[in-house]
């Protein structure tokens, strides 16, 4: 049976849906990393690590947001509070580019950022922007190098694959399609459902709404015309037009990105959405039901469930996943 963690925004809800991870037994709470939705990851990092035991995760950080010897400095850190605790998951930054109106990064630029990553945790000269660089803090300001954190790498295609088992340690992933690595975690969202309760129920729904409505958002990220294909798309991309002036439709399609539904996407796209491949794979299902899918899961290879709890009530829905595992 692979292990159970929880995902969380920095935010709000982070301190608590960790406890919830430690007290039920989960692996780590992962954060996510997009600094036009949320708050600074390394803060609430640091303030989860004060006050839980529980493991720390990154998912996912992404390279262009921060200068590499930043993030080196930051997970050193996270190491010298609290070693052998954190975990840093990289991508190329599809949510944390979208909102800015920015493609994703390519993989040669991502390969360079982990390659320069690991080789300043090492406490070697690497070559960044032309010019030598090095962790050269005195002894005692931060973890001794070389330091050893985990990465892995979200990666969807054969490229990034690729690149994963080349340089990284284990893959986040959507979708739980079998990988040749040990490390495999497996990214879900879903709800579980109470006595006689349906799968299209109104609190179904609004608990894992917000990730059911990303194919719009991500159809348009990737050429605004794809949304047409999509259910009530043109409506809805002619609301997004009406909301915002062009050269800001960006700001307004992700706007409560993977944590609220808005009263746009619940009027014109929400129900469209539950014959969506999110929402059809989303894990809403009874205690037993998810404990066979876990099951299944860790038979076909993977190590580790992330578990993105969301809605009106996302520490809730993160306790009672939390204790389906539990009771495993």
């Amino acid at each position: 049976m692979p292990t159970l963690s929880l995902g969380s925004p920095p935010g709000p809800f982070a301190l608590e849906i960790a406890k919830v991870g430690q007290d039920l037994g989960c692996e780590r709470i992962w954060l996510y990393d997009s600094a036009a939705l949320y708050e600074d990851i390394w803060i609430w990092l640091d303030r989860i690590g004060r006050e839980t035991t529980i493991g720390l995760g990154t998912a996912v950080l992404v390279p262009n947001l921060r200068h590499v010897m930043t993030t080196a400095s930051a997970a050193a850190t996270i190491e010298h509070s609290y070693p052998g605790r954190l975990v840093m998951g990289f991508g190329t930054g599809a949510t944390a580019r979208w909102v800015l109106g920015k493609k994703a990064l390519s993989w040669a630029s991502t390969r360079t950022y982990i390659e320069n990553l690991r080789g300043l945790l090492a406490g070697e000269v690497v070559e960044i922007d032309g010019e030598a660089c090095q962790m050269i803090h005195w002894p005692g300001f931060t973890a001794e190098r070389p330091m050893r954190i985990p990465i892995l790498l979200s990666a969807m295609g054969p490229k990034g694959q690729q690149i994963t088992r080349e340089i990284a340690d284990g893959i986040i992933d959507v979708g739980g399609q079998p990988f040749d690595m040990a490390w495999h975690v497996n990214m879900f969202t879903g709800t579980v459902l109470g006595d006689g309760e349906e799968r299209t129920s109104d609190r179904v729904k609004e608990a894992i709404g917000p990730w059911a409505v990303l194919p719009y958002h991500g159809a348009h990220a990737a050429a605004p015309e794809f949304v047409e294909f999509l259910p009530n798309g043109t409506e809805w991309f002619e609301s997004i037009k009406a909301a915002r002036p062009e050269g800001q439709h960006h700001l307004a399609v992700h706007d409560g990105h993977a944590t609220h539904v808005t009263d746009r996407d619940r009027e014109l796209v929400l129900d469209a959405a539950w014959d969506l491949p999110i929402a059809q794979g989303a894990w809403v299902a009874t205690p037993d039901e998810i404990r066979a899918r876990a099951q299944a899961a860790g038979e076909a290879g993977i190590t580790e469930l992330l578990y993105t709890p969301c809605g009106p009530d996302p520490v809730g829905e993160a306790r009672r996943m939390a204790e389906v595992f539990a009771s495993t």
